[in-house]
């Protein structure tokens, strides 16, 4: 029997993070979140190793504690305003091999109290790989076409990200892909219930989510240049 990773715990503590953001709280909470956040997403990160291989033996289920496919609840505030130490949220991205950081092809995971979601594609992509996308969908315009305007996918995730208000420089305004010639996000997403996270058999129907989205990831994948 299937044992559930994501918990109301893990959502309870979240909920209370958000509301007292600082050391000295966490501090005295740090076990509960060793216990009911971390230790069960880094077991659901190791799980989810076969089944990802049976995607892609190109992606990495990396259940280090740091630097792996878990995100650290730490935020980076030296360039920010916002000073608040922690992320009341939790992420986990399985990325690909040979990737460097978030901004690499991946399958992603969201979990927050009222706005979890699975997520797949390229983040905020350089201007290498944002271009080699844009040439790759010019130069196989039916591929692409097969990928994301098929009835299963179109029915399970939408685009996310951000756009160019015109065409990129050097691709045809005309061109009937041009809205997603304008993106400067490819990546796809399909919005969750808390409830649906804390199922018993999350880790399998999250599976599902990345099988089906494997196409599209496969597209990216290659059109970097990176191996599927």
């Amino acid at each position: 029997m299937s044992t559930a990773h994501i918990t109301a715990e893990l959502f309870a503590f979240l909920r209370e993070l958000k509301a007292n953001n600082n050391r000295q709280w966490f501090a005295a909470h740090r076990d509960r979140y060793e216990s009911r956040v971390r230790e069960p997403l880094l077991q659901f990160i190791r799980e989810f190793d076969f089944r990802l291989r049976d995607i892609s033996p190109a992606f990495l289920a990396d259940p280090r504690r740091v630097g792996g496919a878990l995100f650290r609840l730490h935020r980076d505030t030296r360039f920010s305003a916002d000073k608040r130490p922690y992320k009341t949220h939790a992420g986990i991205q399985f990325r690909h091999r040979l990737g460097k950081g978030v901004h690499s092809p991946g399958f992603y995971l969201h979990l927050e109290p009222d706005n979890c979601f699975v997520a797949l594609g390229l983040w905020r992509p350089d201007g290498r790989a944002l271009l080699a996308v844009r040439k790759a969908i010019v130069g196989d315009a039916d591929r692409w076409r097969s990928v994301v305007e098929g009835d299963s996918f179109r029915t399970h995730f939408r685009f996310g990200g951000e756009s160019l208000t015109r065409a990129p420089r050097g691709f045809d305004s005309g061109h009937p892909h041009i809205d997603d010639l304008r993106r400067k996000d490819f990546v796809v997403y399909r919005e969750l219930s808390d409830a649906e996270t804390r199922d018993a058999d999350f880790i399998d129907a999250f599976a599902s989510s990345c099988r089906l989205g494997a196409p599209f990831m496969r597209f990216l994948t290659e059109a970097v240049g990176l191996t599927w």
